[in-house]
């Protein structure tokens, strides 16, 4: 092609200097045109929406500056704050291991470094199954050729320790996946303690999802003998998506050096991560904003300290569930299966869970989550979602919704059992 030269008079009025876009393309030799964009202002809402769903959630301010804040990914500046963000993951986490990793995604790429990492062809493999998430193990297993055995677990429900014993004892894996807080089903393994018992009595490191539950409801890594614990930061910890976190007992640490080969993802390759995380050297360029809205987000849970956070959690949850009873609502699952920190409500006869997600959002401002199958909408309780202002919002908003929308309720008697609730609770909870 020959060369082009464009001339522009500096005499000509700016816009009539500049040449028509069509023209530059052209002599650029460009064949696809310029997108009309609509303003980013223009797509979002003009009023924020309160995200009480099943996450992300709303993020603190301090949590928002930093995320703001762009810094060199290598130096003495990051490694420092690399060291403080492990220090404090150490304490949410319970556990005085060494080994804690970042990871540049969402919860589901650090469950996926637990598994590319633990597990290699021929590796068995038992998943237990409560829902979506529990499931999403069993499949990054096999796709790195793990040998998979699940143990479904009837929906709404949590794991059975006696069936758990006895397929422990007839498959014999070296690796147990399950999910603290299975958040597609609302449902709660509680007995972690003792499915981590069950599994090292058989020589079998287990890998857990604490995403929604890590800093909401008590986990104790170390005490509990639990080998890997995933996170992510848009849940519990009140953070942004993007940047997660995995916790590593030595003991699986131990397995990972000894793998007979490289892991399948270069990424999530764990020895590669702790050349940044432990020796501030370079793996790729880290998330740095996304790492410094971390810091500060388990910043404010080591203020708060577990214990307040766990009391805050639990009661403005159960102040919510109560509430949504008095509503004339059913909640969904077991009732000694229920996650506190996503809670399930079941849908009346004749109401679309979707038409319920959509309205409350575009009416009350307010988004809820549907769920993946289940005749259920989720409303979260982690982090900021568990303030008073929010759950009385929030309230409104549902109840308002489902009377909009043809369920016969009673949103007195609901906004009354919320503050009866509430008021019996410590300041400090709300």
């Amino acid at each position: 092609m020959p060369n082009t030269v464009l001339a522009f008079r500096s005499d000509q009025p700016h816009d009539a200097a500049r040449a028509p876009a069509a023209a530059v393309a052209a002599a650029a030799g460009m064949r696809i045109a310029q997108p009309h964009i609509e303003p980013l202002d223009a797509l979002l809402p003009a009023e924020p929406l309160l995200m009480m769903g099943a996450g992300p959630v709303p993020i603190p301010a301090r949590v928002a500056h930093a995320n703001s804040i762009v810094i060199n990914h290598l130096g003495d500046t990051m490694a420092r704050i690399i060291g403080q963000v492990q220090s404090m993951a150490r304490y949410v986490f319970q556990t005085e291991s060494p080994w804690i990793l970042g990871v540049a995604g969402p919860g589901s790429a650090a469950m996926e470094m637990s598994i590319t990492n633990l597990v290699w062809p021929g590796t068995k493999v038992l998943s237990i199954c409560n829902g979506y998430f529990s499931g999403r193990f069993a499949e990054m297993a096999r796709r790195v050729g793990g040998d998979v055995t699940t143990l479904d677990v009837p929906p709404g429900e949590s794991v059975d320790l006696g069936e758990l014993e006895a397929m422990l004892a007839r498959v014999r894996p070296t690796v147990l996946t399950v999910a603290h807080g299975e958040t597609s089903s609302t449902t709660f393994n509680a007995h972690l303690a003792q499915i981590a018992r069950l599994a090292r009595a058989v020589d079998c490191l287990v890998v857990a999802d604490a995403v929604c539950t890590l800093s909401t409801t008590p986990l104790l890594m170390d005490d509990w003998g639990i080998d890997a614990v995933v996170t992510g930061g848009q849940k519990g910890l009140s953070s942004i998506p993007g940047v997660s976190l995995i916790a590593l007992s030595q003991r699986a640490w131990d397995r990972i050096e000894s793998r007979p080969a490289d892991p399948p993802h270069w990424c999530l390759d764990a020895k590669l991560a702790a050349q940044f995380w432990h020796h501030a050297s370079y793996h790729y360029t880290a998330p740095v904003s996304g790492i410094l809205a971390l810091h500060e987000a388990l910043h404010l849970v080591c203020q708060e300290t577990l214990e307040r956070r766990f009391t805050r959690h639990l009661s403005c949850s159960t102040a919510m569930q109560r509430a949504i009873e008095a509503l004339g609502l059913n909640l969904y699952g077991r009732a000694d299966s229920r996650l506190h920190s996503v809670i399930g409500i079941e849908m009346p006869a004749g109401i679309d869970r979707r038409q319920v997600c959509a309205h409350i959002s575009q009416r009350y401002r307010v988004e809820i989550s549907g769920s993946f199958g289940l005749d259920i909408v989720r409303i979260g309780q982690m982090g900021e979602q568990c303030r008073a202002h929010n759950l009385f919002r929030t309230l409104h908003a549902f109840g308002s919704t489902m009377r909009d929308l043809g369920a016969a309720v009673d949103l007195p008697a609901a906004a009354a059992e919320l503050e009866r609730s509430l008021q019996h609770m410590p300041y400090d909870a709300i």
